[in-house]
C-alpha cells in the first residue's frame, strides 16, 4: 500500500472527492476503504496480482470502482469486490485439492508412460531474447521436470545482447542432452526465432513455450496420453492460467472443446498448443509480419488444413502464462502492436477461404466478425400467443418500429385467445399491418403449434419469437440471419435480459442446474454487460443449444431434422432437443451477443406450479436423459472443471475430468 498512498488519485480512494450524488457517510467510507485495502492485497483483482499492479494502474482501478458505485451503489460495489476475492480464493482452494500431483500420482504416471504403445518425441519450441534470468531458468526447469521423457527442448536465441542468456542456455544444454540451442546472428523477432527453433526440431510434434512461462510437470505426458487415444490428432490444446512474479496462479481459462466461431474472436488455443510438425513445415512455419499474433496465425492456418475431428482439447491446466510487466498475459495493451497483427491474421484467413466479412473490434481486446448479407431472404417470424395484449403489443410494435430488416413476414399463432383487446388487436394487425394470423385451437403445445406455423410460413428463414420479447438492437435480424445463412450454421440464438437489465439468457449449457440437470441458461441473472470467463459473455461462439424464445434457423435445416418434438417435449426442453438434433446432422449452433432483447419470461404461460405440470415436466426431463445420455454431462461448449450444480462457469468441486493415469492403474 505504500506506493498507492503516494499517487495523486489516493484521495478518491478515501472517497473524499466523490460527487455529491455519491456522497456516503464516514462509516461507509471506512468500510469501503478497508475493503479496497484487502482487494489490493489479493492476487486476482482486475486480471492481475498486487505484485504487478503498479501505481499507474491505480487510477484506472479507482475509476472503474467509482463507475460501479454510481451505477450500483455501495452495496453493488461491495458485492463486485467480494465476488472477485471469493473467486480468487476459490481457485486457490481448487488448485490445492485437484491440481497438485502426489508422489502416488507421479508413480502411476510413470507406469502409464511405460505402458503406452505410442511414445512420440515432442519438440518444445522456445524462442528467447534478453530473457530475465529468473524467468528463463523457471521456463527451462519446467521443461526438464517433465514426467514424460520423450521430449527435446529446441531453443532459438534471437541475438540477445545480454550475456547471461547464452551462459544460461549453455549451462542447461550441458546438463541435459535433450536441450538443443541455436543462436541467431541477427535479431528477427519472435516469428523468425520460432522458425529457427523449428528448423532444429526432430520430434513428430511441436509444443510452444514462451521464454518466461511454465509447463505443468505432467503437460507432455497428457499430450502423449491423448495421442494414444486419438493418434490422428494434428492439433492439441489445453486449459491455461496465469502466474505472477511470486508463483501465484490466477485467472484460469477452462476452455471449450473446438469452437470455430469463438476461435474467430479470440485465440483460445494459445497455451498449451501442440502441432504435428510435418503440417507446420508444409505451411511454412511461423509467418513474419504477424508478430504478436504469430501463434494465432499458425493455429488458423493449421485448422484450415485439417478436419475438426483432428483438433483435440485436454481439459487440464497444463500451462502457466507469466504475467509480468510487458507480457501479453497482462492484456493486449502491454504489446500494442498485437492488435494490428490480430486483425491481419483474421483478414488473411477470410481471404484464403474466400469469404467476405467485416472484421470489427469486439469486447476487450477480442474481435467481432460481421457477415454481410448479399441478399435479404424472406424471414417468417412466428409469434405464438394466448391473450396477453400488453405483452404482445409491445413485442409487435418493437419489431415494427425498431427492426431495420425489411423483408419479413409476421405470423401470429393464436392459441385460444379470448381477451377482447387481444382479438381487436389481431384484427387491426391483419387489416392494417399485413400480419398473418393462424388459429391453433388445441391445448398449449409449444412444439406442435410452432411446427404447425412453419407449415404455413412463406419464408426460407424461420424466426421463433416469444410474445413477451421486446427488441433492443435494431439490426438484430441482420445479425442473426447473417449467421443462419452460413452453410455450416444451424440454430442462431440471441441474448435476452430481464426488464431490470440482468441476463435471462446468454445461451444454454447442457447438464446445468443439478436436478433436473438437463440444461440451464449461462450467466443467468448477471448484470447486463457481464463479460464472463475471458469475455465469453460478449463474443459470438458455438453452443450446444440456444433458447427458442428467440431462435433463427433456415427452414431447410429445421425441416431436415423434423422440427420440434411435439410428442415427447410439448413444453420444456424442445428447443434444446431441436438444437442437439441439428448438431447431430453436422451443423454448428451459434449464439450472438449482438442481437439483444428484453424478455418478460413466460408471462402468459405461467409456471410449473401444479401436480399435472410438474409430472409432465418430469416426463420431459426423463425423455431428455434417455435420448441424449452422457452428452448432458459433457457439453463440448463448457468444461468438466466447471460446475453443473451452481452458477454457470463456477468451479466444480470435484471436477469431472478423467485422469488417464488413474484409469490405467
Amino acid at each position: 500500500m505504500r506506493h498507492v498512498r503516494r499517487i495523486r488519485p489516493w484521495p478518491i480512494f478515501n472517497f473524499g472527492r466523490l460527487p455529491k450524488k455519491l456522497a456516503i457517510d464516514q462509516a461507509r467510507r471506512r468500510s469501503l476503504y478497508e475493503l479496497f485495502e484487502d482487494v489490493l492485497k489479493f492476487p486476482t483483482l482486475f486480471k492481475g496480482p498486487t505484485t504487478i499492479l503498479s501505481p499507474r494502474h491505480i487510477p484506472l482501478l479507482l475509476l472503474r470502482a467509482v463507475r460501479v458505485l454510481a451505477r450500483e451503489g455501495v452495496g453493488g460495489l461491495k458485492r463486485r469486490l467480494a465476488s472477485k476475492i471469493h473467486a480468487g480464493y476459490e481457485y486457490l482452494e481448487w488448485i490445492e485439492r485437484y491440481d497438485n500431483l502426489s508422489d502416488a500420482d507421479r508413480g502411476a504416471i510413470t507406469k502409464h508412460i511405460e505402458a503406452l504403445s505410442y511414445r512420440p518425441v515432442i519438440s518444445v519450441i522456445m524462442p528467447t531474447y534478453n530473457s530475465p534470468e529468473k524467468w528463463l531458468r523457471l521456463a527451462l526447469d519446467s521443461a526438464r521436470k517433465q514426467l514424460y521423457p520423450n521430449w527435446e527442448l529446441c531453443v532459438a536465441d534471437d541475438a540477445s545482447s545480454k550475456p547471461h542468456v547464452r551462459n544460461i542456455l549453455q549451462e542447461y544444454q550441458n546438463a541435459d542432452s535433450r536441450i538443443r540451442v541455436t543462436y541467431r546472428r541477427a535479431n528477427g523477432h519472435i516469428a523468425a526465432a520460432s522458425n529457427s527453433a523449428l528448423e532444429i526440431a526432430t520430434g513428430e510434434f511441436i509444443a510452444l513455450l514462451d521464454h518466461d512461462d511454465e509447463l505443468s510437470e505432467h503437460a507432455l505426458y497428457m499430450v502423449a496420453a491423448e495421442l494414444n487415444r486419438c493418434p490422428d490428432a494434428d492439433l492439441i490444446y489445453s486449459d491455461e492460467d496465469k502466474i505472477d512474479e511470486k508463483g501465484r496462479r490466477y485467472d484460469a481459462y477452462f476452455k471449450p472443446d473446438w469452437n470455430p466461431d469463438l476461435f474467430l474472436c479470440q485465440n483460445f488455443i494459445s497455451h498449451l498448443g501442440v502441432y504435428r510438425t510435418a503440417i507446420v513445415r508444409e505451411l511454412g512455419g511461423f509467418r513474419e509480419g504477424y508478430e504478436g499474433s504469430q501463434d494465432w496465425d499458425l493455429a488458423m492456418r493449421v485448422s484450415e488444413r485439417i478436419g475438426s475431428d483432428r483438433i483435440r482439447h485436454i481439459p487440464h491446466m497444463l500451462y502457466h502464462w507469466r504475467a509480468i510487466r510487458g507480457s501479453a498475459a497482462r492484456g493486449a495493451a502491454e504489446k500494442r502492436y498485437t492488435s494490428t497483427a490480430q486483425r491481419r491474421t483474421l483478414e488473411s484467413h477470410f481471404d484464403r477461404v474466400g469469404q467476405k466479412v467485416t472484421v470489427l473490434p469486439g469486447a476487450s481486446e477480442y474481435w467481432r466478425i460481421k457477415y454481410p448479407l448479399s441478399a435479404s431472404p424472406l424471414v417468417t417470424l412466428i409469434i405464438p400467443t394466448r391473450d396477453g395484449f400488453e405483452l404482445l403489443h409491445r413485442c409487435i410494435e418493437s419489431i415494427f418500429h425498431k427492426t431495420t430488416y425489411k423483408n419479413l413476414e409476421l405470423m401470429i399463432v393464436d392459441n385460444q385467445s379470448k381477451d377482447p383487446a387481444t382479438l381487436k388487436y389481431f384484427a387491426t394487425l391483419e387489416r392494417e399491418r399485413g400480419v398473418r394470423l393462424l388459429r391453433y385451437d388445441a391445448p398449449f403445445n409449444f412444439s406442435a403449434l410452432n411446427n404447425f406455423a412453419v407449415q404455413h410460413a412463406r419464408g426460407e428463414i424461420i424466426g421463433f419469437i416469444n410474445n413477451d420479447l421486446e427488441v433492443i438492437t435494431p439490426d438484430w435480424l441482420e445479425e442473426m440471419v447473417g449467421h443462419a445463412v452460413r452453410p455450416e450454421i444451424g440454430a442462431v440464438g440471441a441474448i435476452l435480459y430481464y426488464p431490470n437489465d440482468t441476463i435471462q439468457h446468454a445461451g444454454v449449457t447442457l447438464g446445468l442446474n443439478g436436478n433436473p440437470g438437463v440444461a440451464g441458461h449461462r450467466y443467468h441473472k448477471q448484470p447486463r454487460g457481464y463479460a464472463g470467463q475471458v469475455c465469453r459473455g460478449q463474443l459470438c461462439q458455438n453452443l450446444s443449444a440456444v433458447t427458442a424464445a428467440c431462435l433463427v434457423v433456415c427452414r431447410e435445416v429445421f425441416e431436415a431434422v423434423g422440427g420440434f418434438n411435439e410428442a415427447e417435449l410439448a413444453i420444456a426442453f424442445n428447443d434444446v432437443d431441436l438444437c442437439l438434433r441439428i448438431a447431430e446432422k453436422g451443423y454448428r449452433n451459434l449464439w450472438t451477443p449482438y442481437a439483444e432483447f428484453y424478455h418478460h419470461e413466460s408471462a402468459t404461460r405461467g409456471h410449473e406450479d401444479t401436480p399435472e405440470k410438474q409430472s409432465r415436466f418430469q416426463r420431459e426431463c426423463d425423455y431428455m436423459r434417455r435420448r441424449w445420455g452422457d452428452l448432458l454431462a459433457n457439453d463440448p461448449a463448457y468444461n468438466p472443471n466447471l460446475t453443473l450444480d451452481g452458477s454457470s462457469f463456477s468451479l466444480a468441486f470435484p471436477p469431472r475430468v478423467k485422469r488417464p493415469w488413474l484409469r490405467a492403474s
